[in-house]
């Protein structure tokens, strides 16, 4: 059987990252030593062994600093490789495990190409003893290469698991396992031997999705407050003071916050805000309750606070009317 052909795009991280000798895990990123995509190939030989796989230059950008230029930038630098060289099979993209779930969702609800993308990261640097980075590269590789990945959006690949954009989030600082989905768990696992699947997200997803990114110059502000015990709206009044069209409410489980808060959610909805209802514990679905409907709050289903920000921001390039972007998120 011939070998798949695989782009790799590098924009930095960890996985690219170079520290001050092989103990250093932890202030490598003051070093501000990250290699390029060329360069962790290099650094990683064994890839090759799995698969064709070249460097496609971008650049190194600390993932906390990631947002709509790169989304935007990496939605048209795989356009640009699946269109330019039809052979490509997959292409994975190296990113920093901070906003990698993020980068990660925007890319599966606006990619348009026919094969298979998939975001990695590692939690130890390049050069550490004991290093993720190789072996998560390697099998991401492996994973844009099998046929199983076709049609499921973006995909995430760390510490042998792959799972949906959609459902992952970064649950632990340093842990290896630290990727996780909480409610519904991996779609599959890179063994030593192959790549092996169990389930398929049923959302809707990249290719077949209704956002058209390439011709805005911005999406749609959304911003994000935080629920807590005393919160007296003050985050959600500056929001909406700083022209935001749409805020989601980060609220106690199963969906609430507190009295300050809902006070200024409905100021903010009276001014034309959407406004989403979110929860910050991390898992389960936001119901669509009678509280809610009568404030005029849309329910976030079961995505995270960070996952609906995109989501709404998306839907806002749609339309702005609630019953819509209320079909949006039961859809995706």
């Amino acid at each position: 059987m011939s070998r798949k052909r695989i782009a790799f795009i590098g924009t930095g991280g960890t996985i690219s990252s170079l520290g001050d000798g092989p103990l250093d895990t932890v202030n490598y990123g003051a070093m501000g030593n990250m290699l390029q995509a060329g360069g962790i190939l290099d650094k990683f030989p064994e890839v090759q062994q799995v698969a064709d796989v070249f460097a496609v230059p971008y650049r190194n950008v600390p993932s906390p600093q990631i947002a709509w230029a790169e989304w935007k930038q990496l939605v048209l630098l795989c356009d640009k490789v699946a269109k330019e060289d039809p052979s490509v099979a997959g292409i994975v993209i190296g990113h920093g495990t901070a906003s990698l779930e993020e980068t990660a969702y925007f890319l599966s609800l606006t990619l348009k190409v026919p094969v298979p993308v998939v975001v990695v990261g590692s939690q130890r640097p390049a050069s550490a003893l004991s290093t993720d980075a190789g072996l998560n590269l390697v099998n991401a590789v492996r994973v844009a290469a099998d046929e199983g990945a076709r049609g499921l959006g973006a995909l995430v690949l760390l510490n042998d698991e792959i799972q949906a954009a959609r459902e992952v989030t970064k649950t632990s600082t340093g842990r290896m396992q630290t990727f996780r989905s909480p409610d519904f768990g991996v779609l599959g696992q890179a063994d030593g031997d192959k790549v092996v699947w169990y389930r398929r997200p049923l959302r809707r997803l990249a290719p077949e999705t209704e956002f058209h990114i390439r011709g805005l110059d911005a999406l749609p502000r959304v911003d994000i407050a935080y629920s807590y015990a005393g919160a007296d709206g003050t985050a959600v009044r500056a929001f909406t003071a700083a022209g935001a069209r749409g805020i989601v409410a980060a609220g106690f489980a199963p969906g609430f916050v507190t009295p300050g808060d809902a006070a200024a959610l409905k100021e903010a909805r009276a001014a034309g805000v959407v406004v989403l209802q979110s929860t910050r514990s991390g898992s389960g679905r936001v119901f669509p309750t009678t509280k809610l409907a009568e404030a005029g709050f849309i329910p976030a289903d079961n995505l995270n606070p960070q996952k609906a920000r995109i989501l709404l921001s998306l839907a806002l390039t749609v339309s702005s009317e609630p019953a819509e972007i209320e079909r949006i998120f039961a859809t995706y």
